[in-house]
C-alpha cells in the first residue's frame, strides 16, 4: 500500500471515528438531557410564531414568548378536552355494549367445544386406542413437546408482561416531571433564544456553523414535512373508517373510528388489531353483514394506506417516490414495522447531508483533501 492510499485509510478512519463517538455522544447526552433537547425543538418551531408577534404586533419578547405557549397550551387543552369528552361518552357506551359481546362470544366458544371438538376428540382418541404402542408414543411426545413449547411461550410473554407492570406506573411521576422541566426549559430557551443563539455560533467556526446550520434547516422542514404526512395518513385513515362505520350503521362511530386511526400509528398493530378481532367476532356471531363489512374495510383501509403512503411521504419531504418506496422497504426488512418510520427519516438525513454539501466535504476530505 503506498502512501496516498495510506492517508486515504487513515483520513476514512478517523471520520469513521468521529460518526460513532457523535452517536454515543447524542445518545448519552439525549438520555440525561432529553427535556432540554425536547424544549429546543419545541422553540425551533414556535419560533417564527414569537418573532412575529415580536416583531409585528410589537410584543416585548417575553409577552411573546407567554402569548405563544397560552395559545398553544390553550388549543391543545381545548382539543383534548373536547376528546376527553367524545371518548367518554363512547367509551361507556362500548362498556355497556362488549362485555354481552364477549359473553356471547364464550357462550359461542364453548357450544362450538361441546358440540364438534369433543366428540371430534373423541373419535380420534377412539382411533388413537386402535393404533400400536410405538405409534402413540410418538404421538404423545410430539404432542407434550408442542404442549411445552405453547407453555413456555405464554408463560415467557405473562412474565415479560408482569414485570413490564411496576416500571410502567413508576414511569408516571418521570414523565410528569419531564413535561415540567420541558415547559419551563420550552420558556427560558424561547425567552433568550437569540443570545443564546449567538453565544453558540460564537464559539464555533463558521466552517462548522454554515453547513450545520444548512442541514438543521433541511432536517426542520423535513420534520415538519413528516409530522404533516402522518396527519395526512391518519385523517385519511380516519376518515374510511368513519364512512365505512356510518355505512354499516354503528354506534359512536366518532370514538370508536378515532381509537382506530390512533391505532394504526402504533407499530406492529396497526388498524388489523381493532377491525379483525372484530370481524371475527362478528362471523362467529352469525352477523355476516357486519363481519363482510369490517373485513372489506379492513382491506380498503390497508391497501389505500399502502398505495399513498409513498406519494404522501415524497411529496411532503420532497423525496422521490421510488427513493422513499425504496427506503419503507428497507426499513421495513430491518427493523419490521418500526421501520416504516426509520426508514424515511434515515433517507431525510442523509438526503440533507448530501444536499447542504456535507457528504461532499467529507468525501473531498478522504480522497483529496488539498483540493
Amino acid at each position: 500500500m503506498n502512501k496516498k492510499s495510506l492517508a486515504i485509510a487513515l483520513r476514512a478512519l478517523i471520520v469513521l471515528l468521529i460518526v460513532v463517538l457523535s452517536v454515543f455522544v447524542i445518545y448519552f447526552a439525549f438520555k440525561l438531557l432529553y427535556p432540554f433537547i425536547i424544549a429546543a425543538l419545541l422553540v425551533m418551531l414556535i419560533n417564527p410564531i414569537i418573532n412575529f408577534l415580536q416583531t409585528k404586533a410589537r410584543f416585548p419578547r417575553i409577552l411573546a414568548v407567554l402569548t405563544t405557549l397560552l395559545l398553544l397550551f390553550s388549543a391543545f387543552a381545548g382539543a383534548i378536552t373536547l376528546l376527553i369528552a367524545e371518548i367518554i361518552s363512547g367509551t361507556a357506551y362500548l362498556a355497556n355494549v362488549v362485555p354481552a359481546k364477549v359473553n356471547k362470544m364464550i357462550n359461542l366458544v364453548q357450544s362450538f367445544f361441546i358440540d364438534k371438538v369433543i366428540p371430534f376428540y373423541e373419535g380420534i382418541a377412539s382411533k388413537f386406542t386402535a393404533l400400536d404402542a410405538s405409534k402413540q408414543d410418538t404421538i404423545t411426545s410430539s404432542i407434550r413437546e408442542a404442549s411445552n413449547k405453547l407453555s413456555a411461550s405464554i408463560t415467557s410473554f405473562l412474565q415479560n408482561f408482569l414485570t413490564s407492570l411496576p416500571g410502567l406506573v413508576s414511569w408516571i411521576p418521570s414523565a410528569a416531571t419531564a413535561i415540567v422541566f420541558i415547559l419551563l426549559a420550552t420558556f427560558f430557551i424561547s425567552k433568550d433564544w437569540n443570545s443564546i443563539s449567538k453565544k453558540i455560533t460564537k464559539h464555533i467556526p463558521a466552517s462548522i456553523t454554515t453547513p450545520s446550520g444548512d442541514v438543521i434547516k433541511d432536517l426542520k422542514k423535513a420534520g415538519v414535512g413528516f409530522l404533516k404526512a402522518q396527519l395526512i395518513l391518519i385523517t385519511i385513515t380516519f376518515i374510511l373508517i368513519l364512512i365505512g362505520l356510518l355505512i354499516m350503521q354503528v354506534d359512536h362511530i366518532l370514538t370508536i373510528a378515532l381509537i382506530i386511526a390512533i391505532v394504526d400509528l402504533l407499530p406492529y398493530l396497526g388498524t388489523s388489531a381493532v377491525l379483525i378481532p372484530w370481524a371475527i367476532y362478528e362471523f362467529f356471531t352469525g352477523n355476516l353483514f357486519m363481519g363482510i363489512g369490517l373485513s372489506i374495510l379492513y382491506l380498503v383501509v390497508t391497501s389505500t394506506r399502502q398505495f399513498i403512503e409513498p406519494k404522501v411521504l415524497s411529496s411532503n419531504l420532497n423525496l422521490d417516490p421510488l427513493t422513499t418506496l425504496i427506503s419503507l422497504f428497507v426499513g421495513f426488512k430491518l427493523f419490521g414495522f418500526l421501520g416504516l418510520i426509520l426508514g424515511p427519516i434515515g433517507l431525510v438525513f442523509g438526503t440533507a447531508l448530501y444536499r447542504t454539501g456535507v457528504l461532499t466535504t467529507i468525501y473531498r476530505y478522504i480522497v483529496a483533501p488539498n483540493k
